[in-house]
């Protein structure tokens, strides 16, 4: 195994991983690990197929929302 020593390493930084160690039930350097690896491994988004997508979606959906229509859900009122 290779080791590496963190230098610099912010207070705020460091609680925040210790409390995310803490609920994962997990040391600190195995959260570590677990945060780079996910970091390392996760996938780029395809940002044409994931608009391609939401185009077809929208294509789909009969209805259209009117800034009005939202303004009124978002104040609850039912007018």
């Amino acid at each position: 195994m290779i080791t590496i020593t963190l230098k610099d390493l912010p207070p705020r930084l460091h609680r925040e991983l210790k409390a995310r160690a803490v609920a994962h039930g997990r040391s600190l350097n195995t959260e570590m690990l677990a945060c780079l690896e996910a970091s390392v491994h996760s996938s780029r988004v395809d940002v044409e197929t994931v608009l391609a997508e939401a185009r077809a979606l929208r294509k789909s959906v009969k209805i259209r929302l009117t800034q009005k229509d939202l303004l009124a859900a978002k104040t609850g009122s039912r007018a």
